[in-house]
């Protein structure tokens, strides 16, 4: 009996392959945020953190171009340009940690100029 097959032996055709993310309603991939967290080793057991990070990450991006868009369409422009997002991340206060904008920040001038032998 060498050489026999051994495997699925239904009649029926499978199922075509249904990806998580699309599943799960989500445009970002869940696989590929699984992966880096798993390349992270942020955790020895991930569970449903992929689902939960993809969402987050989703919403977002999601306000945050809309956003932008607003502002865009503000300015009488019909594409989002990099200026837009800035004017818009610059604008709301909570989103300020997250991309490392100091809110008030004041630099001071030297009380003494500097000489060459400084330099």
């Amino acid at each position: 009996m060498a050489g026999k097959k051994k495997g699925r032996k239904s009649s029926k055709p499978r199922k075509k392959a249904i990806s998580r993310s699309s599943r799960a309603e989500l445009q970002f991939p869940l696989s590929r945020v699984e992966r880096y967290l798993r390349e992270g080793g942020f955790a020895q057991r991930l569970s449903t953190t992929p689902f939960f990070l993809a969402g987050i990450l989703e919403f977002l991006t999601a306000n945050i171009l809309d956003q932008a868009g607003k502002e865009a369409q503000d300015k009488h422009k019909k594409r989002i340009a990099p200026q837009h997002l800035e004017t818009m991340i610059e604008s709301i206060q909570q989103l300020h940690p997250f991309w490392g904008m100091a809110p008030s920040l004041c630099l001071m001038r030297r009380s003494t100029p500097r000489t060459s032998e400084e330099a």
